[in-house]
This record gives structure tokens, C-alpha cells and sequence, in this order.
């Protein structure tokens, strides 16, 4: 099963991936979404699924991506799949005693609205981390088959190591990594947007800002 077998797919697809976690991934997809709509482009979110620690003050995923993109964040992700333990997805399924996490029904509950330019698709921790009991985020990328897949990436130190290993799990062909928090007065920020642009030749951005108006660009009437 793939994106679109129960619902419209978005003109646009892209799966939103981290090299870790608390890199800014939900940050990231949210001002994408942001950018976008300020371009009169359609943009929704989802969260397969999404753990949390339900003592922070600080809003979920979910909810910070309905913010986004005007959806209530039951649609960005399903109730079923909340889980108030700060652990991977169907980790978090265990220790509260539900039912397991299937990549099936991650994926068939993957629906989208009608006339969307722009389906952002938001996954937990690293590119290895598993979004269910038999699959990681590898396994829900070669499931959906988006059109673009975005990897956020600290700018500072070891990001050439993480990027390195997550490129080399997701595949190049369709990749941008996007360097957050990069600041160009940094001398260290500086030369890993070097090096992963000229040694390595991936495609990287230093703002959601400047990925969002990329993705802009490969719209129809752009």
C-alpha cells in the first residue's frame, strides 16, 4: 500500500525525517508549512504517531503542526495513536499496554484532504528509530514513496557523521538536508555546509524558509 490508495495525494509529498531526535524536526515541518501557505500553497500535516512526556508544559507534535497548517491535531494524528510515554512509538505502545503498532495501519490511516499542493509527513527520532513494530522510518519511506524527503540535521558538531549515516539509509536521489539552527557567523556551521555540499554533493539548505520556496518552485503555476 502506498499514499493515495485511500485518499487524494497531494500534488507534493514529502517525508520529514531527523538525523536524531531534538533536532527540530516538528519546528522545521511547521514553518515549511508556514512558508508555504504565505505562498497560497494548500499544505497539510501528519504524525503517523507521537509519543510525549504528558508533564510538559510545551505543546505535541501534533498540535504544533496543526498550528501550521489550520488542521485540528486529531487530523494530523490519530487519537489512538498518542502515547504519553516519552519513548519510541511502539515502545510507548507497550509500556501502556496497547495494541501493537502495525506499518499497515500507520500507513492506511495516512489520508488527505482533497486539492492539498503539499503533504508533509512527520516521523519520530532518526531514520532508524521504528515508527511501528515491524518497521522504522526506512520501512514507512519505502511504503509512502514520497516525492521528496527532507532530513534535519543539527548544524554543530558530528552532523557530518549523523548525515552521512541517514543518507546513506534513505537514499540519495530525492534527498535535501536541511542544517537547523545554522548560524553563517559560526565557523564550524560554516565548513559542514561545505562539506556535506562539496565532498559529499548533497543538496542542503540552512532554513525551512528556503526549502519551502524550493518546494514552491516545483508547484504547478510557480
Amino acid at each position: 500500500m502506498t499514499v493515495g490508495d485511500a485518499s487524494p495525494r497531494p500534488s507534493r509529498l514529502v517525508l520529514v525525517a531527523g538525523t536524531g531526535t531534538e533536532v527540530g524536526k516538528t519546528f522545521v515541518a511547521a514553518a515549511l508549512a508556514r512558508r508555504l501557505r504565505a505562498h497560497g500553497r494548500t499544505v497539510a500535516a501528519r504524525k503517523p504517531a507521537q509519543s510525549f512526556d504528558p508533564a510538559d508544559p510545551e505543546p505535541t507534535d501534533a498540535e504544533v503542526l496543526g498550528a501550521a497548517t489550520g488542521e485540528p491535531p486529531q487530523e494530523v494524528c490519530p487519537p489512538e495513536r498518542w502515547y504519553p510515554v516519552p519513548l519510541a512509538p511502539p515502545m510507548a505502545a507497550t509500556r501502556l499496554g496497547r495494541a501493537p503498532v502495525r506499518l499497515d495501519d500507520l500507513v492506511a490511516a495516512l489520508t488527505w484532504p482533497p486539492a492539498v499542493d503539499v503533504g508533509l509527513i512527520e516521523t519520530a527520532g532518526g531514520v532508524r528509530a521504528p515508527q511501528a513494530d515491524d518497521g522504522d522510518v526506512v520501512d514507512l519511506l519505502g511504503r509512502v514513496a514520497p516525492d521528496d524527503v527532507l532530513l534535519v540535521a543539527d548544524a554543530g558538531l558530528g552532523t557530518i557523521n549523523h548525515v552521512r549515516l541517514s543518507a546513506d539509509a534513505l537514499g540519495r536521489d530525492r534527498l535535501h538536508v536541511l542544517l537547523n539552527r545554522y548560524d553563517p557567523d559560526d565557523p564550524l556551521h560554516v565548513d559542514n555546509h561545505r562539506w556535506l555540499t562539496e565532498r559529499d554533493g548533497l543538496t542542503v539548505y540552512t532554513s525551512a524558509e528556503a526549502v519551502a520556496d524550493h518546494l514552491h518552485g516545483r508547484l504547478p503555476g510557480a
